[in-house]
């Protein structure tokens, strides 16, 4: 089927950067890949998007990263990459991928992301 393989995680120092990666593989078509995004749950917190990214190369961000995080696509690797600067405290939190593929969620592991001085 669709494995999602996350990689880029780890601490970073406030104002610092990271940048996480999720490759698709497996069973998967990218034209079938109509959103691929980032989710991320904090302790305590609801899990919430972060960002996506449709085929057709526009995105969204949600207003707590915007202009720090960009997030982009690589539709011939099969890759959604999430480049985040001036990380803040806010950013701690477990990061998963998401896409869509035939219609259907799937998600990756989970990463964890841990900023702090």
């Amino acid at each position: 089927q669709v494995q999602l393989v996350e990689s880029g995680g780890g601490w970073g120092q406030p104002g610092g950067c990271l940048t996480l990666t999720c490759a698709a593989s497996g069973s998967i078509s990218s034209i079938y890949i109509p959103v691929m995004a980032w989710y991320r749950q904090a302790p305590g917190k609801q899990r919430e998007r972060v960002a996506n990214i449709i085929n057709d190369g526009r995105t969204n961000s949600a207003d707590s990263v915007k202009g720090r995080f960009t997030i982009s696509r690589d539709n011939a690797k099969n890759t959604v990459t999430l480049p985040m600067n001036s990380l803040n405290p806010e950013a701690t939190a477990v990061y998963y991928c998401n896409i869509v593929h035939y219609r259907s969620n799937y998600w990756g592991q989970g990463t964890q992301v841990t900023v702090s001085s």
